[in-house]
């Protein structure tokens, strides 16, 4: 007994002071080890002072990958749709012949599938704690492209048809397209959405307003139905997007990934349309205007689409830069510069073939379905794979304003 007291390790002073746990005498099976060695891990985590880690994220799946970088082919599509309607504008009839109705219902579901990635208290919170930035971007959005649109069809010299009818672009509100944009770029969503509604319900007024001051001519707007158009296609889809999220989450999580690759298409096929229902009437008028002018086509047509490129461009960088200066966030940025430079150029197209004599004024907002889309889209896509570097940064800020 003795002996067997002798060959067992006796405890030093050191080790007395330490629990009997973290130190046993006798060896243990493999099972109780494990169970040591767990006991020992979670104590160790729970010592004050230090912080468990953070857990790791889950791996997003390769399917959900796929289908944003399929969203973000926005550019091939808007351009491999323009080709087609230059080549066969009839391929797009059976979409043409359907509308109003038709783009109605595509500008409904796109705002609907915006809907769904995005809930109510974003847009509250937005209201509340931001009112600032939607006042700037709206404030942007009625000066910087009017401006513009005065300042470069005075400085190539288009014709008074021609200018006109980028006047009249400039001054349009901005188009649903951007919020797609904003989504594909990572930009404020919610903010692109809120200055979409507002610019348009400002155009009630704005548009002819300034209209008149920068192109010479009036042109009529009927209220009640651009705002009824607005409720239709904006605002309802939005709420009932938001409404659909909240009452069934685990079907909206499942659909969610669908959705920007889904608006993507819809805002495709509808700027393509757009594009085509006007190609005929304009490749006609373009044709007439030849056989008067004989450098129309090399001259006037190539200054409508630099005019109409520079517009578009001076609202991206001018409504980022502006937007940098007072103070906002990367992604409040990126929103505005979008929001901006993206105009609503399926109304500029109606409001011109109805309240102009001259078909040339429809050629700006025509082109800019394409053009406009083009330099969006292609934006959108190089700040995709730039990620804010402050946008944890905006969201405490938004809930702590």
């Amino acid at each position: 007994m003795a002996s067997l007291l002798l060959s067992l390790p006796l405890p030093s002073a050191r080790s007395v002071s330490r629990p009997a746990a973290l130190r046993p005498c006798l060896p243990l099976r493999f099972s109780e080890r494990r169970r040591l060695s767990t006991a020992l891990r979670v104590r160790c985590l729970a010592e004050p002072g230090r912080a468990a880690p953070p857990p790791a994220a889950p791996p997003v799946p390769r399917w959900h990958a796929a289908l944003a970088a399929a969203a973000g082919m926005y550019p091939a599509y808007v351009t491999a749709g323009a080709a087609v309607a230059v080549a066969r504008p009839e391929a797009f009839r059976w979409f043409v012949d359907m509308a109003p109705g038709s783009y109605t219902v595509t500008l409904g579901f796109i705002m609907l599938a915006m809907g769904l990635t995005l809930q109510l208290r974003d847009f509250s919170a937005l209201l509340r704690d931001r009112p600032f930035a939607i006042l700037f971007g709206c404030a942007a959005q009625y000066t910087i492209m009017p401006a513009f649109g005065a300042i470069i069809s005075r400085a190539l010299g288009l014709p008074p048809s021609l200018s006109a009818g980028l006047i009249l672009l400039g001054c349009c509100p901005g188009g649903t397209a951007s919020n797609v944009v904003t989504l594909v770029a990572k930009g404020d969503v919610p903010l692109s959405v809120v200055m979409t509604v507002c610019s348009t319900l400002g155009a009630v007024f704005l548009t002819p307003l300034l209209t008149k001051i920068l192109a010479g001519a009036y042109i009529p707007v009927d209220a009640v139905k651009l705002s009824l158009s607005t409720l239709q296609v904006v605002v309802a889809p939005i709420l009932l997007g938001s409404s659909i999220q909240t009452a069934f989450p685990s079907v909206v999580q499942f659909v969610t990934p669908f959705a920007p690759l889904m608006a993507v298409l819809a805002s495709s096929l509808l700027a393509c349309s757009v594009f085509s229902e006007n190609f005929v009437r304009l490749r006609s008028t373009i044709a007439d205007a030849s056989s008067v002018n004989g450098d129309f086509f090399s001259g006037d047509i190539g200054a409508v689409m630099l005019s109409v490129f520079l517009l578009h461009f001076a609202g991206f960088f001018v409504g980022y830069a502006v937007a940098a200066i007072g103070g906002l966030k990367e992604k409040q940025r990126r929103a505005i510069s979008i929001e901006v430079g993206m105009q609503n150029s399926s109304l500029g197209v109606v409001l011109a073939t109805a309240h102009f004599s001259s078909p040339l004024v429809a050629l700006p907002p025509a082109l800019s379905a394409v053009i406009m889309n083009i330099m969006g889209s292609s934006l959108g896509l190089v700040w995709q794979y730039i990620t804010p570097s402050c946008s944890e940064d905006e969201t405490t800020d938004m809930h702590n304003a």
